[in-house]
């Protein structure tokens, strides 16, 4: 009995749960570029089609953009009644002594007569338009990061559009005009800005920043495309209309194809509906989101990997986290690492688009045929395009923003040089083009390096902002090209100069994950 007592007696002391073994499967909390990495794929079937799906927004924002340099052109013009013109201008000569080619419904400017003492007002309708984009960029970034999100965002924009576009053709005056212009520009702000961010957070960080240069290809084949529409419809409510239907087929046939970003998901709180996208990108590229994987910002991450002995902290799932995040611009201006490089964003994007557009009104002042000149116009960015997201991966984002700055800024310098006189004039054009053409590589690339400095919480904001600069720089580089003589090009070629030191004092993003909070952002500084 003694031994058997001694026996009962250790069992009794015994756990009634033996250990877990080692060979149990373990949870794994991950962030979503590690995911995308090791079970999704960075760039599989799933990120084309979306990416595709996502970027045709490029186009419509082309389209409400670009419109007005045909439905605001200034038409030929004839004498009538026996008049001889002989070089006479029309500020000159009575109104039965001459009339429009096309008649008066060709062009708002032929319609409303916004010539000589009223010429002005076809450049206020611009810079009301880019005043528009500058607040709806600020409006729907922050949007696009709280509860609207990417996808509701885009689709609100897309929606705007649609009706603004339509009630700009039956604008029954110049003010009217204006004020509907001024509505398309608001929602126009948005749609580049929610398309690229939804764009590219699924892909992964090999892959992003090749794809996100990609994103320019749509807006310069949206131009294109509206070559081509313009010259079919030569009447400017036409034009409207007809360049507006797009965004409501986008609504209809498109966007019901269209997820949600998995990374405003998860910021959000919402790990289940991020974990599922996730799942279908996986199995869409032929792969596998094995069980006790779970996603989590990357600051649990970090922290999961310093606490390493802690069993009780890893096995937490993330599900468990309801505080959902949301990042405003204070917040982006209070964190010292991300004030200095939205000061820093927001300087390169405004002196980027001042040259971009300012040497850009020189092709589109060429006496050729418009159409054709501004399809060249934006056939000729494509090659910069190719080129920058080509070296993008090669050299990184730092050296080649210094380098595409500082290339437009050297050809812009030599173009100060030149006179309009013979030879001097066919060269002064040249430098004009390759400034062009380095200035529009920067253009494509500082959406992808933008989108990199900041975390999910804060992306789009601080996205909206520099896009809010930019549309300002395209503002003032119509009072710049007035000044005429050599000034133009000294100011582009400044700009150019000056806005390629700036990057010296951002960092290098290459390969970096895309932090998903502040405190991540510390822990990869760290």
């Amino acid at each position: 009995m003694a031994a058997t007592f001694i026996t009962l007696s250790d069992d009794l002391n015994s756990p009634i749960l033996s250990p877990p073994s080692k060979n149990m499967k373990e949870t794994e909390k991950i962030c979503i570029d590690d995911m995308l990495e090791k079970y999704c794929g960075e760039f599989g079937k799933w990120q084309l089609k979306h990416f595709i799906l996502t970027c045709l927004a490029w186009a419509l924002e082309a389209f409400h953009t670009m419109v007005m340099i045909f439905a605001d052109r200034e038409p030929d013009w004839r004498c009538v009644n026996g008049v001889e013109c002989g070089g006479r201008s029309v500020c000159g000569m009575k109104a039965a002594e001459w009339e429009w080619i096309g008649g008066k419904a060709a062009s708002t400017v032929s319609e409303w007569s916004l010539i000589c003492g009223d010429k002005f007002k076809v450049g206020l309708v611009q810079a009301v338009f880019f005043a528009g984009c500058m607040i709806g960029a600020g409006v729907f970034g922050h949007l696009s990061d709280s509860f609207l999100g990417r996808k509701g965002s885009l689709t609100v924009v897309c929606v705007l559009n649609t009706i603004f576009g339509c009630l700009t053709a039956f604008s029954q005056n110049y003010w009217t005009y204006v004020l509907l212009r001024l509505l398309t520009g608001f929602s126009s702000g948005g749609v580049g800005l929610c398309a690229f961010v939804l764009a590219t957070e699924p892909i992964g960080p090999s892959k992003r920043g090749t794809a996100g240069m990609c994103t320019f290809y749509f807006f310069s084949g949206g131009i294109v495309i509206l070559s081509g529409i313009a010259y079919i419809f030569q009447t400017w409510r036409t034009l409207y209309i007809v360049s507006s239907i797009p965004s409501f087929l986008y609504i209809m046939l498109v966007l019901p194809f269209i997820y949600e970003s998995p990374r405003w998901y998860l910021v959000r709180g919402r790990i289940h509906e991020a974990t599922k996208i996730m799942s279908t990108i996986a199995s869409s590229n032929g792969k596998h989101l094995p069980d006790g994987v779970f996603l989590a910002l990357d600051e649990e991450v970090s922290k999961s990997k310093i606490a390493t002995n802690d069993d009780e902290y890893n096995l937490i799932s993330c599900i468990d986290n309801k505080d959902a995040q949301i990042g405003s611009i204070v917040d982006v201006i209070c964190y010292p690492v991300t004030r200095i490089r939205l000061f820093l964003a927001v300087a390169i994007n405004f002196l980027t688009s001042m040259v971009y557009y300012g040497l850009s009104l020189n092709v589109v002042n060429l006496e050729t045929n418009l159409y054709m000149n501004v399809l060249l116009n934006a056939v000729a960015e494509m090659p910069a395009f190719f080129i920058t997201a080509m070296l993008l991966d090669k050299f990184g984002r730092k050296p080649l923003t210094i380098g595409t700055m500082w290339f437009s800024g050297l050809f812009c310098l030599m173009g100060s040089f030149m006179s309009n006189i013979g030879m001097w004039k066919v060269i002064k054009m040249v430098c004009g083009v390759l400034g062009i053409f380095g200035m529009a590589g920067t253009y494509n690339l500082l959406y992808i390096y933008t989108a990199e400095l900041f975390p999910t919480v804060v992306r789009n904001v601080a996205l909206g902002c520099t896009i809010q600069a930019a549309r300002l720089g395209g503002i003032l580089a119509p009072f710049v090209v007035v000044l005429g003589g050599w000034l133009p090009f000294g100011v582009f070629a400044a700009c150019g100069i000056i806005g390629g030191m700036f990057p010296f004092y951002l960092p290098e993003t290459l390969n970096m994950p895309l932090y998903d909070t502040f405190n991540g952002l510390e822990a990869g500084l760290a």
